[in-house]
């Protein structure tokens, strides 16, 4: 039998047709595409993206083996999943809005401090919770990353003094106005204490998490904050993020967590478009 060229021509009648436009239009879309998937990874959400992919090949599969039964219920299964995507993903979806209102979309953020003040601003933080982990001392403290905390900090006392360990260890002096509630940190600077922080709604976890870390818990599901915990049962050092508790820090590792929400490297990519873009704002 001769060879068969017939499928390198359509291919080559393909590849003919495909225009400058097309490609810029596929960069743009797999980049979307990269960074939707860099906003779930590590939440609870990839979870319910991976049950998605399940449901779409199990549906592939039975209409392939043309089991109808099992095709049509996987079929209105995903009907009633589109109506219900907005709410299963509202804190993905709300984190994506405020990206693209800040012009943070296609960027990792600039650095917020230099190496020297962001190590310095690091020691304090850490010092600050070993030594309320050892008087076991309740504390929440929130690092702000890429999206603004202004909603959470209005709801305690504004404060704005730079961070350093003495100050820290006042404000959750206990039995004082600013003991109860969450530390906004932004920077080098303490913006807010006593702010209110939204509970998880996970009924999923252990009864021995008392209302900081639910508080915790819940506001890591809604931002992409850092919340470092200080338990006033055990001492535990805590970390929440992405929707995840992480627990039994000590100073090393607490150390090593926080230091990247203070030192960003640029994301080249339309970065400095939107950095310019924001500062005329």
């Amino acid at each position: 039998m001769p060879l068969d060229f017939e499928f390198p021509a359509r291919v080559r009648d393909l590849v003919s047709t495909i225009t400058p436009l097309d490609i810029f239009d596929i960069i743009i879309v797999a980049m979307i595409l990269y960074k939707s998937y860099q906003m779930i990874q590590d939440t609870r959400a990839i979870t319910l993206v991976k049950g998605l992919m399940v449901i779409a090949s199990l549906t592939i599969i039975c209409g392939w083996l043309n089991l109808h039964v099992m095709t049509w219920i996987l079929q209105k299964s995903s009907d009633w999943l589109l109506i219900a995507l907005p709410i299963l993903f509202q804190p993905e979806l709300r984190r994506a809005l405020e990206h693209l209102g800040q012009g943070q979309f296609f960027t990792q953020g600039t650095s917020l401090l230099d190496k020297k003040e962001a190590e310095t601003v690091v020691d304090e933080i850490v010092k600050t919770a070993k030594k309320l982990s050892q008087t076991k001392t309740g504390a929440l403290m929130v690092i702000e990353r890429e999206m603004k905390l202004n909603d959470i900090s209005v709801t305690g006392i504004h404060i704005d003094g730079i961070i350093s360990s003495e100050f820290l260890l006042n404000v959750f002096i206990v039995n004082t106005p600013l003991h109860d509630g969450a530390a906004i940190i932004r920077g080098n600077r303490l913006i807010s204490a006593a702010c209110v922080l939204p509970l998880t709604e996970n009924h999923e976890l252990s009864t021995e998490l008392g209302t900081r870390h639910r508080a915790a818990i819940g506001l890591s599901e809604q931002c992409d904050a850092l919340i470092v915990v200080v338990s006033e049962e055990t001492g535990t050092i805590s970390v929440a993020e992405g929707g995840r508790l992480m627990r039994r820090f000590d100073e090393q590792t607490l150390a090593a967590k926080i230091r990247p929400a203070f030192v960003r490297k640029d994301d080249k990519i339309f970065g400095n478009f939107f950095s310019k873009w924001r500062a005329d704002k």
